[in-house]
């Protein structure tokens, strides 16, 4: 359903899961497992798998907060987008690497739920293409302290927006259990 009638192909795209920015997330080891269960399917099932990367701050690339979690590394033809912004698509090239695999439909999971996660599901609908957001494969930290709701409250809204506030003409995003995920 996507707009890239010439894109048939989809991709698995893995976000920020570093070291720096999802140590204390929320449910973190049962997010890991269930993102390490979605490669493992994406691999087998000879879906791309496209890693980003936050490369700012302290989670910049070569340093302890910038390695990826463990059990979740790239292995050999797999991309590697790094990225400044929360954005996956803002100033990256991203979209050259999707174009490049024929990807018009993205199967996104990682960090941070509020911020990362929802500006590239936002982006990747608008840009044209579909996007499941996986159930159990986004996390964040608790930022209670500064006004925002606690985490499994953050979660459960980004599973209802990818299912309802996702639509745009000739594309969608949408909420997809881990079961139910068809790669």
């Amino acid at each position: 359903m996507s707009t890239f009638s010439d894109r048939p192909n989809r991709a698995l795209v893995v976000v920020d899961m570093q070291v720096g920015v999802v140590g204390g997330a929320y449910k973190i080891d049962e997010v890991t497992e269930t993102i390490k269960d979605v490669v493992a399917r994406a691999r087998a099932a000879d879906v791309p798998v496209v890693w980003v990367q936050d490369d700012d701050g302290d989670h910049r690339a070569g340093t302890p907060g910038g390695q990826l979690v463990e059990g979740l590394e790239p292995v050999a033809g797999e991309a590697l987008v790094s990225k400044r912004y929360g954005d996956a698509f803002a100033e990256t090239d991203l979209e050259d690497v999707l174009a490049a695999r024929g990807v018009g439909r993205l199967v996104l999971v990682g960090a941070a739920s509020e911020q990362c996660i929802r500006s590239t599901l936002h982006s990747a609908v608008i840009a044209g293409y579909d996007v499941d957001l996986v159930k159990g494969a986004h996390t964040t930290s608790d930022l209670s302290a500064y006004g925002m709701p606690e985490p499994s409250v953050v979660v459960g809204f980004m599973d209802l927006l990818a299912e309802h506030g996702m639509q745009w003409p000739g594309r969608r995003g949408r909420a997809v259990a881990p079961e139910d995920l068809d790669l």
